[in-house]
């Protein structure tokens, strides 16, 4: 069926960047867009008038990981300073010997709430990435149930996604003091790989080539240098692109400096895995970032002369009291930035709106990281980074991932007049404000309802699963804390 989309405002590609085209229509049949311009003369099976909305490329979210994040809430505006901000340190490490209950990735397969629990969580993320406008994601390591669940939702929902499980050469617990516990695996790594390799193998195209596979060795600094080599070598023989954690941590940077004698990054491309494909998670905490004081610093020289990409997740680690130092170095330097949401939430228009915020602080300019640039990052960047060309844009040949934004704000005067639909978007939108989303030229979402879904039901699903995650701390947290301990309330509760 050939399809009609017209619209006051539609981002268009000229072959090499963005455009705007203004009152102008895209057109598509299957799943292929076959014309974006003023006017089309040809038949069309149907046509959505879309208004004064804007017509864009879906998003593309570059750092995912499943479920509701309940235990992410434990950390906001807490934390334990020993860890120097980072996130998973505070919240997925438990105590040595138990499970942090009620989280799919710490459960046993024969546990009574397993099943519930990945469905729950898959559900969650799927549809929230959906409702935010993302047409497709990378999820970024778990282990292989999570990616059968994950795999079932975007079979259900129809949206886009590169799957892998996870690996790595050993995990962190905590000690009987409350200290960081490395539980080395060298093994455990490489068998880790062979069912990275097997799902791959197996799923890899499914669903009309919406699911597709990308190899996670988890963080570097938990992978042997041997396996980030075999990684390597089975990405480049299944034509697959790579994703892992680095320079995302300071006791990662030290931990690697230490035991390798060179940075993060140096030890990525002593192992030949820096090119644009490659996913570096986060790397805001290069050698070239000045509160590390590493003198001679050349991480951004190599990234950017490999064109690597990262998965810049603003809105996490501004959270954690860190950022990207600085946006236009980067971009100077020849790195690709795509946008990640990693926690919650999974709006896209806000993580592109404090990657903008925050790099106009750290660049001392208002005319760094303009709205362009961060839009080009949620969109271009995030093809870019998988390898496609088809992804990310509006254009005869790319793929018909298309998604459409309500300027209205819900009835509400948020946006105000709109001039440039893109710094509109990017200074006042929402992921609410998605109205539509196609992918694969399959309306997955209009109105905004997901068919099949109701979003009501799965979010008192998700307080009642949250709410006994915080209710279960002290069994699992290594300084045997309560939830009300690690993370006191706002203000003082009133009395009863």
């Amino acid at each position: 069926m050939r399809t009609m989309i017209k619209a006051q405002w539609i981002v268009a590609n000229d072959g090499q960047r963005h455009t705007l085209l203004r009152d102008g229509v895209v057109v598509y049949e299957g799943r292929n867009i076959i014309h974006v311009g003023k006017t089309f003369d040809g038949r069309v099976d149907k046509t959505i008038d879309a208004g004064a909305k804007l017509v864009c490329p879906g998003f593309i979210d570059t750092h995912v990981h499943s479920g509701h994040r309940a235990s992410h809430r434990l950390i906001t505006d807490s934390g334990r300073p020993l860890y120097f901000g980072q996130p998973f340190l505070e919240i997925s490490v438990p105590k040595e010997g138990k499970t942090v209950s009620g989280d799919p990735r710490y459960l046993k397969p024969g546990d009574a709430e397993l099943d519930a629990a990945l469905e729950l969580n898959a559900i969650f993320t799927v549809a929230e990435l959906l409702r935010n406008g993302v047409t497709t994601f990378v999820e970024f390591g778990s282990q292989i149930s999570v990616q059968m669940a994950l795999k079932t939702q975007i079979e259900r929902f129809g949206t886009r996604a590169y799957l892998g499980p996870g690996y790595d050469c050993g995990r962190w617990v905590g000690d009987e003091k409350g200290r960081l516990k490395r539980i080395r695996d060298d093994e455990g790594g490489l068998r880790g790989l062979k069912t990275a390799v097997e799902f791959i193998e197996r799923h890899n195209g499914e669903q009309d080539d919406r699911i597709r596979g990308i190899l996670v060795p988890r963080e570097v600094e938990t992978s042997s240098v041997e396996l980030l080599r075999q990684t390597l070598r089975q990405a480049d023989r299944l034509n697959v692109p790579m994703a892992t954690h680095a320079a995302y941590s300071v006791l990662e940077f030290h931990d690697i400096v230490r035991e390798h004698m060179m940075t993060p990054i140096e030890l990525l491309n002593e192992v030949g895995m820096l090119r644009t494909t490659l996913n570096i998670g986060h790397g805001n905490l290069v050698a070239d970032n000045a509160n590390l004081n590493y003198s001679g610093a050349r991480d951004l020289d190599l990234m950017g002369s490999h064109h690597c990409s990262i998965s810049h997740c603003p809105i996490n680690i501004a959270r954690r009291a860190r950022t990207l130092d600085n946006w236009k170095r980067y971009r100077d330097a020849g790195v690709n930035i795509s946008i990640g949401s990693d926690t919650y939430p999974r709006d896209m228009m806000m993580n592109m709106r404090t990657a903008s915020l925050m790099g106009k602080i750290m660049g001392h300019d208002y005319y760094k990281a303009p709205a362009g640039e961060v839009f080009e990052a949620a969109t271009l960047g995030g093809a870019r980074s998988l390898g496609r060309s088809d992804l990310g844009r509006l254009a005869p040949g790319a793929l018909a991932d298309i998604v459409i934004v309500d300027f209205s704000g819900k009835n509400s005067l948020r946006y105000g007049p709109v001039r440039d639909p893109i710094k509109s978007l990017v200074d006042c939108g929402v992921g609410d404000d998605v109205d539509t989303v196609i992918v694969n030229g399959n309306v997955c979402m209009e109105n905004g309802a997901i068919p099949g879904l109701d979003i009501a039901a799965l979010r008192d699903q998700a307080q009642r699963s949250g709410e006994h995650v915080w209710s279960t701390v002290q069994d699992w947290d290594p300084r045997g804390r309560t939830a009300e301990e690690a993370s006191p309330w706002s203000f003082p509760l009133h009395p009863q």
